[in-house]
């Protein structure tokens, strides 16, 4: 049967296609443009974070970000085991080592209780990745990283709409990125930003994705870099949807609302708002019972149309990063966890469907 509900899919409801062709009947349509600009200061008004320095994609923000730090070969970086891989492939990208952490059962992000035990005289950052748009405890991993002089890195990729204690994720750390992946709550394609309070980690980061330009001469590069630019097409997509985000970000929260109204008295868990903080939902996420309840469930919806997405697998299972230490709560989060469709112009009915669907699979 063919897909009905995707998994995710962007609400592309604005001024997307009025700005591209703006971007073409002007010619600017690479890496210089009004849009960049543009982009780039309205995401900081967003945000709340001062300097906003727009690149290709989440990826290479992470990479940007940990090169602006200093961060590289002999040094480690502490992040979850229970993130998406590029998390980790941007700290190896560096030379530095990634040193995992099991994820909090309840709120399902890194566990602060174990940061501390992780600690060496090699440590020079932890990273706090906000999973499926749910915040981190950052006052406690701040006090961490302040007692033992480490960095903050905030990878915000799912976090766009997410709040710790009434301010935006992305301001807590040294610096932060965010991901405008087409299933990200907003999207430019492909694409990503650099974001930071700190001038010079700001101007640092405009050079490392500008291949090293030195400032104030052209075509003379005192330093390695990357062409890590974001096209002005991308970003006048950017600049569409911010326009029309916190619409997107409510239609969400309603997505989220009918799901927990209709899952009431199944078997399942969701993955809920835990302490002082706004979860942003970009995936609402449920737990089944086992791994081989949640591969029967997905191919029931398969069947009927649905899309989903297992829970990441724990980064530390895989070939490249394998190792013998045992994070069991992440473990479980990976194979008991499915994404369901998540976008926000599902429908109300769309939602109706999809849970009876589960409640039927639960029923027979």
């Amino acid at each position: 049967m063919s897909i009905k509900y995707p998994v995710y899919q962007p609400s592309l409801n604005g001024n997307e296609k009025k700005y591209v062709q703006e971007c073409m009947d002007s010619t600017w349509i690479s890496s210089k443009g009004k849009f960049i600009n543009q982009f780039e200061n309205e995401f900081s008004k967003f945000t709340g974070i001062k300097h906003s320095v727009a690149v290709s994609n989440g990826t290479v923000a992470l990479h940007v970000a940990l090169l602006a730090l200093g961060i590289g070969k002999g040094d480690e970086v502490i992040v979850p085991t229970f993130t998406y891989i590029a998390s980790v492939n941007a700290i190896t990208y560096t030379g530095a080592k990634p040193i995992f952490v099991d994820s909090d059962p309840i709120t399902w992000q890194i566990d602060t209780q174990k940061i501390e035990g992780k600690i060496s005289k090699n440590t020079k950052a932890i990273m706090a990745v906000h999973i499926y748009g749910h915040p981190c405890e950052m006052d406690f991993i701040k006090k961490i990283a302040d007692t033992h002089k480490l960095f903050i890195i905030e990878d915000c990729a799912e976090g766009i709409g997410a709040y710790y204690r009434g301010k935006h994720v992305g301001q807590f750390g040294d610096i932060s990125t965010f991901s405008f992946f087409g299933n990200k709550t907003i999207t430019t394609g492909e694409g990503g930003m650099v974001c930071t309070n700190k001038k010079d980690l700001s101007d640092l980061a405009i050079r490392l994705k500008g291949q090293g330009l030195a400032k104030n001469r052209e075509y003379f590069h005192d330093m390695i870099g990357y062409n890590y630019r974001m096209t002005n097409i991308c970003a006048a997509i950017g600049c569409a949807q911010l326009e029309q985000v916190i619409t997107i970000i409510d239609k969400k929260e309603n997505v989220v609302k009918n799901y927990i109204d209709e899952l009431k008295n199944l078997p399942v868990e969701y993955h809920r708002q835990t302490g002082d903080v706004k979860h942003s939902y970009w995936m609402f996420t449920i737990l089944v019972k086992s791994e081989s309840e949640r591969t029967k469930l997905r191919k029931h919806l398969a069947e009927n149309g649905i899309d989903t997405r297992p829970t990441f697998n724990p980064v530390h299972t895989m070939p490249m990063y394998k190792t013998k230490e045992q994070f069991k709560v992440a473990e479980d989060l990976g194979k008991r966890g499915i994404n369901l469709p998540s976008y926000p112009d599902l429908k109300e009915k769309d939602i109706k469907f999809i849970t009876d669907k589960i409640r039927k699979f639960y029923n027979e």
